[in-house]
């Protein structure tokens, strides 16, 4: 019987912030952006464990009261120079100390999408359980898209049709997740999605919502605010 465990890469820096405390640990909420993501998935009856993948020269984590969440979350000290690296690293250790089975499901997610809720992260998994390939949370294009000529002026408007803006967590089984990782190597991969595609893969879209954003600038991280404080006190 196949197991699902997920895995957030925190490695980075998070440098568009403008902030010099990397974006996973800016305070959100009186805690840190990446305990909510946390806390989503080890609250997931479905989730056997949490990898966090963090930099080897990490300071920061260690500053954090993380108890609460003990049974679930292993700590793993590998991140690398990109998110892919860090994702393929973690991967790696988590079957290096035989916690993981080639068949398990992964679910990678973003440190800084905070807001994910509980029922996404069950409707993603009860949707691709079965499937062959995996997929991802995504929700589709409303806005219309303009492409630039390179100096900020409209070159043309681009068709939504068919377009989607990928999520996380995306979900796909070890052993295929690991084998795409060290095949891309040499192409550019944005998301775990991208290097299943680059094996000629079709992973599937499952509808999510906006609410689930990635905290990229400062006024993102006010809007999360608003968001959890919310939930929180309905």
């Amino acid at each position: 019987m196949s197991q699902f465990f997920a895995l957030i890469p925190a490695a980075g820096s998070g440098s568009r912030m403008g902030n010099e405390l990397p974006k996973q640990y800016l305070p959100l909420c009186d805690r840190p952006m990446i305990y909510h993501a946390i806390k989503t998935l080890s609250n997931n009856r479905s989730i056997a464990e949490v990898f966090i993948v963090l930099a080897p020269d990490d300071t920061h984590w260690s500053q954090y009261d993380w108890s609460e969440f003990s049974q679930k979350l292993t700590v793993l000290h590998c991140g690398g120079a990109t998110r892919a690296d860090s994702v393929l690293n973690g991967l790696t250790a988590a079957q290096q100390q035989g916690l993981i089975n080639p068949q398990d499901w992964v679910l990678v997610h973003d440190a800084a999408r905070p807001c994910l809720t509980s029922d996404q992260l069950d409707k993603l998994i009860s949707e691709l359980a079965s499937d062959a390939v995996g997929g991802l949370l995504a929700v589709p294009v409303a806005d219309t898209l303009k492409r630039s000529n390179g100096d900020n002026h409209v070159k043309q408007t681009e068709s939504r049709d068919n377009l989607w803006q990928a999520q996380t967590p995306q979900m796909f089984r070890y052993e295929l997740l690991t084998r795409a990782l060290q095949n891309a190597t040499n192409i550019n991969v944005t998301d775990d999605a991208s290097a299943i595609e680059a094996l000629g893969l079709h992973p599937k879209l499952v509808p999510s919502d906006a609410y689930n954003f990635k905290v990229t600038y400062p006024q993102d991280l006010a809007l999360a605010e608003l968001i959890i404080q919310k939930r929180n006190h309905p």
